[in-house]
């Protein structure tokens, strides 16, 4: 019977992890979910069970929902902005268009302001395409209910989400313009990537510096970025990889990895920077992190 169960979940793990992180936007909190699943799993009837996907999405929904709810105290007494802990993905991520958009950054902050259950039911259905009465045995709800609030959360998050779709090549090629100013200190060249309303979100968690607020607007952003690098004597280097499917920069000081930097491009400009710097946040960064919709 476990090794019935073992096959079954290994077979669809990374899928579990995949609907854990983008509930919860924390890696660390998505392996906890998986284990709980799993304690869950082995005590099951295997032969009750029809569709075991559906029946382990189920149970790692219910327990990612019970997670979600306990951290909105942790976030609301973080310091700072709260983003989500960063994944450097394998290639095939950022080859699935639709993946890499739904783990982007930008979109799992516009996840972070639904409630826990419109954030479920948009992930479930909007992202994996579960159908509303699975959804609904996995939150609670009716099936006329998880419409509703699937309607709801759509309308919310088409609201906020990036106006056009950029491709990876379109993406990498700002970076690289972005890069080189940084790396150049090239207060023109950092101005002509940035869109003039252009926003900066650090998270260092309380133990790394980092700006408390938003940092918003290019020339703004660009004196307290080059403004901090002047300030220490660290050499500060850059890296480019994949970062939640989507280009994006490893910063490190003085060969030690620093932090990990994600964006937002439209109409060819940076539109948004998200600068990860907390070391709980960056245990992952040495490894590629695989991630499925299937």
């Amino acid at each position: 019977m476990t090794d019935h169960a073992t096959d079954a979940f290994v077979v669809h793990r990374n899928l579990l992890f995949t609907v854990a992180y983008e509930m919860l936007g924390s890696a660390a909190d998505a392996e906890d979910v998986l284990q709980e699943t799993w304690l869950r799993w082995v005590k099951v009837d295997q032969e009750e069970v029809r569709d075991e996907r559906a029946y382990l999405v189920r149970i790692t929904t219910r327990q990612a929902l019970n997670r979600l709810r306990s951290m909105k105290r942790r976030k609301e007494a973080y310091v700072g902005p709260w983003l989500p802990e960063p994944l450097l993905t394998t290639p095939d991520v950022a080859e699935d268009v639709e993946l890499a958009e739904s783990v982007s950054m930008a979109l799992m902050l516009v996840l972070e302001t639904l409630s826990p259950t419109e954030r479920a039911v948009f992930v479930l259905r909007e992202v994996f395409d579960v159908g509303y009465e699975e959804i609904a045995e996995a939150v609670g709800k009716t099936p006329a209910a998880v419409r509703q609030i699937a309607h709801r959360a759509r309308q919310h998050v088409d609201a906020r989400r990036p106006r056009a779709a950029v491709s990876a090549s379109q993406t990498r090629a700002v970076l690289e313009s972005f890069q080189r100013a940084l790396d150049g200190r090239d207060l023109q060249g950092l101005l002509d990537v940035l869109a003039p309303d252009v926003v900066l979100l650090s998270d260092g968690g309380g133990v790394k510096q980092a700006a408390l607020r938003p940092v918003a607007g290019a020339e703004k952003l660009v004196r307290f970025m080059l403004g901090g690098i002047g300030r220490t004597d660290s050499v500060l280097t850059t890296a480019p990889t994949v970062v939640n499917g989507s280009p994006g920069l490893v910063m490190s000081l003085d060969g030690e990895i620093d932090g990990v930097m994600a964006l937002r491009v439209e109409g060819g400009r940076i539109t948004g920077l998200y600068y990860v710097r907390n070391p709980e946040k960056l245990t992952r960064v040495g490894e590629e992190t695989s991630l499925t919709l299937r």
